[in-house]
């Protein structure tokens, strides 16, 4: 359902007083000063408001120094409210462009109703950040654990509900376990971390986690609910047997659970979140614009970490504003260069896109105006 012409103004105008620098106290890291990417590009000017994952926000802080250094008459503004809160903003055309951990569904673009963009438009959506998923936990004299995908399903389906459960004695025979209760921890916003941790459940162990892929977590599955990121870090750090999932840029500090993979045990890391991606395709059915990746959780690829999130930039292939069309693309463009791909692995522990994905990215940029 699109909102009226003056709620639109005033989303846009509320998103827009949430500057990045005031963000970064409450999700992330501050992003390392660097030099404005070498450009023979004409500078663009304005501003350019978004809203969405807050998984991918010392990501953007990063592209915003990068795009800003290059464009002093330009801003960006974004608010990291969570990735579903974003695609709903940019469909209503709060914002102009949302940064999702979730591509949009075949089915949702389908029905149309994208506020943000020009009649007829179709949309774009750049795989820009790539990340693992930590799964972490707090348990007293324990730094690491190996927990197969169906002890995992097991766990936060409820399944599993003692931290000496024979299936996790049986990965982990030389750890010292409790027997003590387990609290899972998962977000309580619609959020596109969830949706990418139930994919790698949904994938991996379909006969212990039978919620499907899904972005809000089931009510009835239980377990403890908090809000963004920041919410299930504070979670899981404020107490004893908790485990939860949470962007690896976040996970400093952690104990943290290693996957298997074919027959490997494999912690979260940038290399292992890109070693997935390269075994993974772009989804079909989609316009040439939209590069949403179907992401193989089941590969046996050595060093692949399966848990890992691919996050987007989405915006319009066409805008009704040319300066709104001008910054987007811009920005996209800075956001996938491999300098703005060096300095979000520098600031948020990100995995670069290949040089391939890159080339492609940009071809789908260049269709923005």
């Amino acid at each position: 359902m699109k909102i009226s012409r003056i709620a639109r103004i005033s989303a846009i105008g509320a998103v827009a007083a949430l500057s990045l620098a005031g963000c970064a106290a409450n999700e992330g890291a501050t992003p390392t000063d660097s030099a404005a990417p070498t450009s023979t590009a004409k500078p663009v000017s304005g501003s350019l408001v978004g809203s969405g994952s807050s998984a991918q926000q010392v990501a953007i802080q990063t592209w915003t120094k990068l795009f800003t250094a290059a464009n002093p008459d330009a801003q960006v503004n974004y608010d990291p409210q969570g990735s579903g809160a974003g695609r709903q903003a940019f469909q209503q055309g709060g914002v102009n462009f949302a940064g999702s951990d979730s591509a949009f569904k075949t089915a949702d673009i389908a029905a149309g109703g994208f506020a943000a963009c020009a009649k007829g438009s179709d949309i774009v959506e750049i795989p820009a950040y790539v990340s693992p998923i930590a799964i972490v936990f707090t348990l007293k004299g324990v730094d690491s654990l190996n927990l197969d995908a169906k002890t995992l399903a097991g766990i936060f389906a409820g399944k599993i509900t003692k931290w000496n459960d024979p299936a996790i004695v049986a990965t982990n025979p030389k750890a010292t376990l409790p027997d003590a209760t387990i609290s899972p921890v998962h977000r309580s916003d619609k959020s596109g971390t969830t949706a990418n941790f139930t994919d790698y459940l949904a994938q991996t162990a379909p006969d212990v986690w039978t919620a499907g892929s899904v972005d809000t977590w089931p009510a009835d599955l239980g377990g403890e609910a908090a809000e963004k990121t920041s919410g299930v870090v504070k979670a899981v750090q404020g107490g004893e047997g908790l485990i939860g999932y949470i962007d690896s840029s976040q996970a400093k500090g952690f104990s943290s659970v290693k996957v298997k993979v074919g027959d490997a045990w494999t912690e979260h890391s940038a290399a292992g979140a890109s070693a997935t991606l390269d075994a993974s395709k772009i989804d079909e059915g989609r316009t040439a614009g939209d590069l949403a990746i179907k992401v193989d959780r089941t590969t046996t690829a050595k060093g692949a970490y399966p848990v890992l999130l691919v996050s987007y930039l989405i915006g319009c292939t066409q805008y009704e504003k040319p300066e709104v069309a001008a910054l987007a693309k811009s920005f996209f463009s800075t956001a996938i260069s491999a300098e703005g791909q060096k300095e979000a692995a520098t600031n948020a522990g990100s995995a670069p896109i290949s040089d391939e994905l890159r080339t492609k990215a940009q071809a789908a940029i260049d269709l923005i105006k």
